[in-house]
């Protein structure tokens, strides 16, 4: 082997490790639940849904009053509906997504 070729495959080795850290870093900056929204669980409008409200009143309990995590669902507006308050853990109804350590296929 020469030292050309060999210095040739050490760079695209490198290009690859580095892909693979910079796709880990991007994967792992992304929030785990992108489908869970806040919402008043007292604004309910049929038709229309929840209303959407900021995050702080569902992390900080002090503040929440009767807001709560819904999870999947379609957003119109200020508005999100068709999704539910449990979070799925993977069967049944709800938010079921795939993935690296992901479930899918079919049971058996």
């Amino acid at each position: 082997m020469t030292e050309s070729s060999t210095r040739r495959r050490l760079r695209s080795g490198t290009v690859v490790l580095g892909g693979v850290g910079l796709l880990a870093a991007t994967l792992s900056a992304c929030d785990s639940d992108p489908d869970k929204r806040c919402v008043d669980r007292d604004s309910y409008t049929t038709g229309k849904g929840y209303k959407v409200v900021d995050d702080k009143y569902c992390k900080d309990s002090s503040r929440s009053g009767n807001a709560g995590w819904y999870y999947g669902g379609s957003k119109s507006g200020s508005r999100i509906k068709s999704g539910s308050f449990t979070k799925s853990s993977g069967g049944g109804s709800g938010v079921s997504r795939g993935g690296f350590g992901g479930k899918g296929g079919s049971g058996g």
